[in-house]
């Protein structure tokens, strides 16, 4: 290893040690039951994984099918 490629490694390792030093650790936001129970977010747990399934089962199959050829040429997709 060259001595360039030495300074160079050292150099970025001594930045990364710095940025590292000087970084604030992220706070948490506080726990406050008053929205926790929202039902907003009760019906989004119940929804989501609905949500979920129909991508998954769904979406992603019509668009790989979507993407094959004769479909793709009827369809207008031009990758």
């Amino acid at each position: 290893m060259g001595l360039i490629q030495y300074g160079k490694r050292t150099l970025a390792v001594g930045l990364a040690a710095v940025v590292l030093g000087i970084a604030l650790p992220a706070a948490a936001e506080e726990y406050d039951p008053g929205h926790a129970g929202h039902p907003v977010r009760i019906l989004a747990y119940v929804v989501s994984p609905i949500g979920v399934l129909f991508d998954y089962l769904v979406m992603r199959p019509a668009h790989w099918l979507g993407g094959l050829e004769p479909l793709a040429t009827l369809l207008g997709r031009d990758e």
